[in-house]
This record gives structure tokens, sequence and C-alpha cells, in this order.
């Protein structure tokens, strides 16, 4: 696709605007559908589906915001003239094509699309089925501003594929395809990994941990806890794992406390781990591989660490590199405890439910990278270009 001038991309994004807003009742109508359909017993994915006032509401709010940022193509990156006359600039510039894969959530049909098209990318969506009716509408939505603008549809196109015919797409594209951003679980992940002949960049999964150290702030700890596992199960920065030292002064006391409060005021499943179990009475971890596992539900486990480097060790190895907390007072600790922990987003004394776009002031995200090659955390609209090298001479030949 050609590069687009900003004024052009700005009135896409104006003209799309306008048209959702326009278009709301059709919109969440449609969910309706998808809504009617769908088996409820997937809290997380229900709540990921559903689409309402609110929800138009903010999807007109994330188009804005991304109309309102710099144009993120032909930014210059570095620029130098060599002694031999050599001029090189280097300057931000598109992908190219970009394919996202995720389930359930039609808003991503809209933040995906409006940071692809901003940064002059097409780009391929491949929504999951029991969100065909919301996604069919809004990419037609789509379809209007561009076209209401001059521009081709290809810009923006939605996939209707099965597992095979999406199989087959990946592994022989029908054209060039840059970047591809499976948004899901386990299996999308291990299943576009496999089959893509192009970049994967992962995203999407969760499994955050916490570790309350011997000298945190119980107060903070609990609100804290509470927050990231209660705010909203449905969201890969929600929390799963909670590490409480044994130093903790009135360690069995205070696990009990914790233990009430989430599961007489929140109906939180709590499994527990270590020295918790002889504290209170829950069931104990499945298998070792729950300590690997992401939710997505109103369920915890709370378990034990002697030392700061025995909780370290556990979060390296069993996080999903997405977020992971440290609750202390000490802020020497909490910085090594950051620099140490192999994850996108490390915190001290605060929610996971900070690791996400507008959270973190990057706006609309395209999702959450816990891979290290582009970038690593919310994937904004600065986050969807390369760079590419301009070179001037005349005449030059390497000797």
């Amino acid at each position: 696709m050609k590069l687009l001038n900003t004024k052009v991309k700005n009135d896409v994004l104006q003209s799309m605007m306008t048209i959702i807003d326009k278009r709301r009742n059709e919109i969440v109508e449609a969910n309706k559908n998808d809504l009617e359909s769908f088996n409820r017993n997937d809290q997380a994915l229900y709540d990921r589906l559903v689409v309402d006032q609110k929800k138009v509401d903010g999807m007109i709010q994330a188009i804005k915001e991304v109309k309102e940022q710099e144009d993120p193509v032909g930014n210059v990156i570095s620029e130098r003239t060599l002694d031999t006359g050599l001029k090189i600039v280097n300057k931000t510039d598109p992908f190219g094509t970009i394919m996202i894969i995720y389930e359930s959530r039609p808003d991503v049909t809209i933040e995906a699309a409006v940071l692809a098209f901003k940064a002059n990318n097409k780009i391929f969506l491949k929504g999951g089925k029991e969100a065909n009716h919301s996604n069919i509408i809004l990419e037609e939505c789509w379809h209007q501003a561009l076209e209401e603008n001059g521009l081709s549809k290809d810009w923006i196109k939605l996939l209707h594929l099965n597992r095979e015919e999406t199989r087959d797409f990946l592994s022989n594209p029908p054209e060039k395809i840059d970047l591809i951003v499976p948004r899901g679980g386990e299996k999308l992940i291990d299943f576009v990994k496999k089959t893509a002949n192009c970049a994967v960049l992962v995203s999407g999964r969760g499994n955050n941990f916490l570790y309350v150290s011997p000298d945190a702030d119980w107060d903070i700890a609990k609100k804290v806890i509470i927050n990231a596992k209660t705010d909203k199960i449905s969201g890969c920065n929600s929390l799963d794992k909670v590490l409480i030292d044994t130093h903790l002064p009135g360690f069995d006391s205070k696990v009990k406390e914790l233990a009430e409060i989430l599961e007489n005021d929140y109906k939180v499943d709590i499994l527990v781990d270590g020295k918790v179990k002889a504290a209170i009475d829950y069931p104990t971890l499945p298998t070792e591989d729950t300590w690997k596992e992401e939710f997505l539900a109103l369920k915890i486990v709370l378990g034990s660490v002697d030392s700061f480097d025995e909780a370290v060790e556990k979060i390296n190895k069993h996080s999903g590199g997405h977020s992971s907390v440290i609750i202390t007072e000490d802020n020497e600790k909490a910085f090594e405890f950051m620099q140490e922990i192999d994850c996108a987003a490390v915190y001290q004394n605060a929610s996971t439910r900070f690791t996400d776009g507008g959270q973190m002031g990057v706006g609309a995200e395209l999702a959450i990278s816990t891979d290290k090659l582009h970038h690593r955390g919310p994937l904004g609209l600065k986050q969807l270009v390369t760079n590419k090298y301009y070179v001037w001479g005349s005449g030059h030949i390497r000797e």
C-alpha cells in the first residue's frame, strides 16, 4: 500500500468516528446476536465479547486518541554525514502488512485497525467466530470511512476462515505478510508459531505474580492483590499467583485474613501451596504445571517462599513474562526485584491492572507483547513501525 500523508489518514479516522456514532445502535444490536448464541460457561470470554453503548463510546475515544497522536511514519531516528560525504538517515517506516488473530473482543477490530492504518500498514483481522456479527458491521464501518475518503477497502480486511483455512492462509498466504500477532491463549500462540512463515509477535498471555516481602505494608498488599485479581478477570493483566514471604510478621494470621476476604467478599476460588497449607485449609495445586497456568477466572494461588531470591527464581520460572509485583517499603529491594524479574512490566506496590496502553499513556494498543523483539509491553502507535536507512552518495564506492 502506498504511503499516505497524515491529513488523509486523519480524515479517514474522523469519518470513522462519525460513522460509528451514527451506527452505534446497529453495532450493539449485531453484538446481541453474538451474545445470544454464546455459551456463558466461559465468563471471561463472554465479558470480552460484550459491546454496549459505553463500549461504543470507548471505540470512538480510542480512534480520537490515535488521530491526535503524531504520525509515526517518516520520523528521523538518527542522521549523520560521514567524513567521506556519505549521508545516512535512519527513519521510521511501516511494517507493510500485519495480521492479527484474536478471540471474542470486537473492540480489537477497532483498536488494531486504527493503529495499523495510522502507521500506514495494511491489516488482516482474523476475529473469533463468536464475535462474527459484531466484527462484520465494524468492518463495514471501516470500509465506509475508507471509501468516503477515496481509499481502497483493502487497507482493512476481515478474514472469514475456519481453522484449516487459517492454517493454509498462514503457511501459504496469498500475499506477503510482514508481521502476525496472535492475541490469545497458549494453544493459539503455538498454532500460529508452528504454522506461519513470517515474524510472529507473541501477545496476551498473563499468569502474573505478586511477591509480598517481609517488610510489606499489609494494607497495601491486600488492596493491590484484591484489585489485581478481581477488577477484571478476563484481562491478561489480572493476577493469578501470590507468593508470601514466610518471614512476614504474623504470617499465619495475615494469610487467613487475605483468604477470608478473597473467598467471602469476592468469591475467589483459592489454591494453596508451601507453608500456606499449614495456615489455611484449602485445596492444594493439582499439579506443578498449575504454577504456569493463566486462570482468567476468579481463581488464585496463595503460596509461600522463604526468601527474596526464591521468589525471583519462582516467578522467572513460571510466569508468562507479562507483569509482576513486589510489595515492599524498601525501595532498593524493589529496584533489585524490578531488574531481576524477566517481565514486560514490573511494579512496586501497584496493581498489575495498569499494564495497559491507556493506563500507561500509550493510548490504544494492538496488544501487550511479551516478546523482546522488536518491542515488549503495550504495542501502541509508535511501536507499529520498523525502520529504514536512507543513504545519499555521489558516486561513492567501497574500497
